[in-house]
């Protein structure tokens, strides 16, 4: 009895002080924001206290991973809903000011959710206002605020050109300031690169709370925010972006094959020619653990997208891909921007409009971790691996095809250094609608055990991976005393010797490490 007691009024104190603590952080974040000019009536609009009545849905509005929007993950003091470039200049200043982290948020997207989640005290800045997209065909380009999602960026080129088209990802509901700042990639990489590699300007706030471009940030930093990951040396505001021609007419594709139609020759023969056919071609392949007639099996499924007409796709899988199998009727010929809702999963019937949805069909509790392949796994190896995820479970496996453009690029003109000699990246990736601690660790146990497995089929010292699939099992900072040595275990995972580049930048224009996270980029010790 006198234990319940004590952890009773234990846990009572406990929740007091984190009550007083969020207070006390907003009221100073309220004070700090008029000192800095922001007029009353527009901060009671844009900063939320943990007792305002949709401090809640503004903070779940974009959680993309449900682990993190339980009752147990940590929440953030102050929530910051900028709709004014000085509202993020003042932000930065009082973030630093005092000394409270200062998480930025654009889709909600990041696999971890270290943009709205922390183990020390923090506010969230999310950029959702911040959504506007000015295209200018007439000289292929666009500004694109950082809140803004892909979906939008999409359709709003579209309005002005059936002939233009963008080189990032497939999702519609994921952000442009993380997507881009990460690297960014879509199915248009074989042919066009990254989504970093057509960014020619940009806007951001940095530590000092200065708005800069690329000509007043210079080049050092603009090079670090195109693929270094913008949490780490400022706010992006928006981006200026390079668009892409793309044919009138596209073709889509997906063909499955389960283990017994021979999906093992299949997914050999896509790692021989996956970096090395047509550039208009790009294939993804996903792995999935099925179950047919009380059977546990492996399923094959290739999805496609080649930038032209049906009749020379299908002659060049015929002569380079035979094991694929693609008939006519598979192929779908369409518009690039209706291949953009192929891909998005959407059926044929749906206008374009839908892109504009800035809410996802679903949230599912998620884990994700990512490899790199440069030398094909035998047919020996693909059978060990196809029966290790029927032994797993539910753990599917994502293949995206490199080569092309990917490999004429050098690692180093952008942080992204996942260039050449690269076959195809693997996402590695479950989910899960069970709540609860037990049901969390499950799935993330199995996903680590296919990740385990994989060890000999993946890249090498160091064994890469990729910074928008972020994944905290590559290594944490906790931002302290040795935080440098820490950051190195994951960053040249991310960066590879590009990692030595960013840590000098972010020294010279973060040395308070006002942005960090639990993988940012660390400042570099101060020698003895």
């Amino acid at each position: 009895m006198e234990k319940s007691l004590l952890l009773f009024f234990l846990i009572s104190f406990l929740n007091a002080f984190a009550f007083t603590s969020s207070i006390s952080v907003y009221d100073s974040f309220i004070q700090c924001f008029a000192q800095n000019k922001i007029p009353k009536t527009q901060i009671s609009k844009i900063v939320y206290s943990p007792q305002n009545p949709s401090f809640t849905n503004v903070l779940n509005d974009y959680v993309r991973n449900r682990r993190y929007n339980v009752s147990t993950a940590p929440k953030p003091s102050t929530i910051i809903t900028p709709t004014a470039e000085s509202h993020v200049s003042a932000a930065v200043i009082c973030s630093r000011k005092l000394k409270i982290q200062l998480k930025i948020r654009s889709g909600g997207h990041d696999y971890e959710g270290i943009s709205y989640v922390s183990n020390e005290t923090f506010v969230i800045l999310d950029m959702f206002n911040f959504r506007s997209v000015d295209v200018n065909i007439n000289d292929e380009t666009a500004w694109v605020e950082s809140g803004a999602l892909l979906g939008e960026l999409y359709y709003r080129i579209w309005e002005k050109s059936n002939v233009h088209g963008f080189p990032a990802g497939v999702c519609p509901t994921v952000g442009v300031g993380g997507h881009i700042s990460g690297g960014g990639y879509g199915n248009m990489l074989r042919k066009y690169g990254l989504t970093v590699d057509h960014v020619i300007d940009a806007k951001i706030v940095d530590a000092k709370g200065r708005i800069l471009n690329r000509q007043s940030m210079g080049e050092d930093l603009f090079w670090a925010i195109r693929g270094g990951g913008g949490g780490s040396f400022g706010v992006i505001l928006a981006y200026k972006i390079k668009l892409v021609q793309v044919p009138q007419t596209v073709t889509v594709f997906t063909v499955a094959k389960n283990r017994e139609d021979n999906a093992t020759d299949a997914v050999f023969q896509y790692q021989q020619i996956a970096d090395k056919i047509d550039n208009d071609l790009f294939i993804r392949v996903l792995l999935q653990p099925i179950t047919r007639n009380n059977t546990r099996s492996v399923r094959a499924t290739f999805i496609g997208l080649f930038l032209g007409r049906a009749d020379r796709l299908l002659s060049i899988t015929g002569s380079q891909f035979p094991e694929l199998g693609l008939k006519s009727p598979d192929c779908h010929e369409m518009r690039w921007i209706d291949s953009v809702l192929y891909w998005a999963n959407f059926d044929n019937t749906t206008a374009p409009t839908a892109l504009l949805n800035r809410n996802p069909d679903s949230v599912n509790f998620l884990k994700r971790k990512s490899d790199y392949v440069k030398t094909p796994i035998s047919k020996p190896g693909l059978e060990k691996l196809f029966n290790k995820m029927v032994e797993i479970g539910k753990v599917g496996l994502v293949f995206n095809s490199y080569g092309g453009r990917m490999s004429e690029i050098p690692e180093m003109e952008t942080p992204f250094p996942h260039r050449a000699g690269n076959i195809f990246k693997i996402q590695y990736s479950v989910n899960w609608q069970e709540e609860g601690e037990e049901a969390d660790k499950n799935y993330i146990d199995q996903s680590r055990e296919l990740y385990s497995f994989m060890k000999p089929y993946v890249s090498k010292h160091p064994r890469e991976a990729y910074l928008n699939y972020r994944d905290l099992d590559i290594g944490t900072s906790d931002n302290g005393e040795n935080s440098y040595m820490k950051a190195k275990v994951y960053g040249v995972k991310y960066f590879k010797r590009n990692f030595r580049r960013l840590v000098k930048i972010k020294t010279i224009v973060d040395p308070d490490n006002v942005f960090r996270n639990e993988q940012s980029i660390p400042v570099r010790p101060v020698r003895g």
